[in-house]
């Protein structure tokens, strides 16, 4: 048996409440609630993984010149400004690259502070990452940075972020 609920009345009689087949406003708040989700979803995918424009120069119409491809295309963020867009590098990388970012980040404070040029002369170990001497020519090589340097920030993250999602966060002891 189906239990209505009951509405007081002005002489203090009570009758069922009316039924309500057919409102549809609740559906509407959700379709709402969605439709602004995904405008949120949309904008935060936007501001986080920003188009990439054409790599020409505007004035002569030709490809501008780069050392590689990847250096302008992904994560286009000047490292050199300081620690914070060392970060912003990282975690931008760590999302392009589906790795997770607070472990790549905490990785990075650990081996260097976010200090590009950070040195290890009793291990030869270099840059962000602390990549051993004898074994990044090969890394840069195998990822799209040759000759690139150790102590570049852009390279050595890139070429970190796309090694942990090849081969996970072994040699840094994950």
């Amino acid at each position: 048996m189906r239990h209505e609920p009951f509405v007081r009345t002005e002489s203090g009689t009570q009758r069922p409440a009316p039924s309500a087949t057919g409102v549809n406003h609740m559906d509407r708040a959700i379709r709402l609630r969605r439709v602004l989700i995904a405008a949120l979803i949309l904008t935060a995918t936007t501001l986080t993984f920003p188009s990439i424009e054409a790599n020409a120069s505007p004035v002569t119409g030709s490809a501008s010149i780069s050392t590689s491809p990847l250096q302008s295309k992904v994560c286009p963020v000047d490292w050199r400004k300081g620690r914070f867009y060392v970060k912003k590098l990282i975690r931008c990388a760590a999302h392009r690259y589906g790795v997770n970012a607070d472990k790549a980040v905490h990785i990075a404070f650990r081996e260097s502070r976010f200090h590009p040029k950070a040195y290890n002369s009793w291990s030869c170990a270099k840059g962000i990452y602390q990549h051993l001497c004898r074994y990044w020519p090969e890394r840069a090589k195998a990822y799209g940075y040759n000759d690139w340097s150790a102590f570049n920030a852009r390279a050595n993250v890139m070429v970190t972020v796309r090694m942990v999602k090849k081969h996970g966060w072994g040699p840094w002891g994950y």
